[in-house]
C-alpha cells in the first residue's frame, strides 16, 4: 500500500509553488549520510516507496533506512474525454513537496561505500537529480 495520510482536513489542494531552497530538513539529522534533492519538485508515494524498497533490497536489513519525506498533498485529475466544467478531478495520487536542498532518505550504521552505493539506487528511482552528503562533526 502506497504512503498517505490516515486523514485529511481537505480532500483536495490546490497546486502550489515550491519556491526557494530549504532551510529545515537541509542536513542529516537521523543518519550519518543522506541523500539531497537538487531540484524543487512533486515526489510521489510510489518514486518514495520504490526507493525504499532499494535501499533496503541492497542493505539487506543491515543498518537502518530514515526516509524523511512524507506524502501529504492529494493530486487530482478527471478522466480523459471529459468536457470542461463539473468540477475538480477527484484525488489520483499522493506527493512530497520537496524544495531543492531536502534531505529525502538517511542510511545509519553501515560504511561509507555500503551507504553510497545503497543511496546511488535509491536516486535512480528519484525523478530528481541528487546527491550523496555526510553528515558534519559537531551538528
Amino acid at each position: 500500500m502506497a504512503m498517505m495520510p490516515k486523514r485529511v482536513k481537505w480532500r483536495k489542494s490546490h497546486r502550489g509553488k515550491i519556491r526557494g531552497q530549504a532551510t529545515s530538513g537541509n542536513s542529516p539529522a537521523y543518519g550519518e549520510y543522506g541523500l539531497q534533492s537538487l531540484h524543487p519538485g512533486w515526489i510521489t508515494a510510489r518514486q518514495i516507496e520504490a526507493g525504499r524498497i532499494a535501499a533496503t533490497h541492497f542493505l539487506r536489513r543491515e543498518g537502518k533506512i530514515y526516509v524523511r519525506i512524507f506524502p501529504h498533498k492529494p493530486v487530482s485529475s478527471k478522466p480523459l474525454e471529459t468536457r470542461m466544467g463539473k468540477g475538480k478531478g477527484d484525488p489520483e495520487f499522493w506527493v512530497a513537496c520537496v524544495r531543492e536542498g531536502t534531505i529525502m532518505f538517511e542510511i545509519a550504521g553501515v560504511k561509507e561505500e555500503l551507504a553510497r552505493e545503497a543511496l546511488a539506487r535509491v536516486a535512480h528511482k528519484m525523478p530528481y537529480r541528487c546527491r550523496f552528503v555526510k553528515r558534519r562533526l559537531g551538528l
